[in-house]
């Protein structure tokens, strides 16, 4: 091993690993170090094992648990969106050389007691039976609206200043107020007071989540 370097970061948490990616593109001589048997840092996946040691000590997990390489638990479950700029950011510094990442299987609600998958496209509305026949048909237009939504084209905004208008406004003309709700919390975690175009920028991202 080298005995000089310019940079020693210690820990592999998210932010570690950012930095030093940052400065190892920028040409800089970069040790990268840490003290657990595993990448992460606060942000690390556990096996059995791992999670036992961190939490328990020297104790032993039970025989009856299973294989310790079958678990693999989140020490902070975290989500960003498939085609923001921490994305990008992550590409740039190779950080996915120390972290791992997993596209979302989908977003769910709990509804009349049970728990139905948000749909997330045109043709999911249509299947969803989370909205009766009329409102799959306004929920599919306002989809395609969406996708069709460039944030620096007027002409996709259909003359409706995405500023001032609410989310709840601009839902409101094609959803009834349950569509409204799941649109805007499930998809985006944005409440329907936020502005439209604050929606429209999550929703457009989460097409590719």
């Amino acid at each position: 091993m080298d005995e000089e370097y310019d940079v020693i970061v210690l820990g592999t948490g998210l932010k570690e690993c950012i930095l030093s990616g940052l400065l190892s593109v920028d040409g800089l001589k970069v040790l990268h170090m840490d003290r657990n048997d595993y990448y992460g840092g606060e942000s690390s996946s556990l096996n059995l094992k791992q999670l036992w040691k961190r939490f328990r000590g020297n104790e032993k997990p039970r025989e009856d648990l299973g294989s310790s390489k079958e678990y693999n638990v989140d020490m902070i479950p975290k989500f960003m969106m498939a085609n923001g700029a921490l994305v990008r950011v992550l590409i740039h510094t190779d950080v996915t050389k120390y972290l791992n990442f997993k596209a979302v299987d989908g977003s769910f609600v709990y509804n009349k007691g049970k728990i139905h998958k948000v749909p997330a496209t045109d043709v999911e509305a249509l299947k969803s039976p989370l909205m009766g026949l009329f409102e799959k048909r306004r929920a599919r237009k306002f989809f395609i609206y969406v996708q069709d939504y460039e944030e620096n084209d007027p002409k996709s905004h259909e003359g409706l200043d995405l500023n001032k208008v609410t989310a709840k406004d601009l839902i409101s003309t094609d959803s009834n107020a349950g569509s409204r709700a799941w649109l805007s919390h499930a998809r985006v975690c944005l409440p329907l007071t936020a502005p439209s175009h604050a929606i429209l920028s999550g929703l457009s991202k989460t097409v590719y989540t």
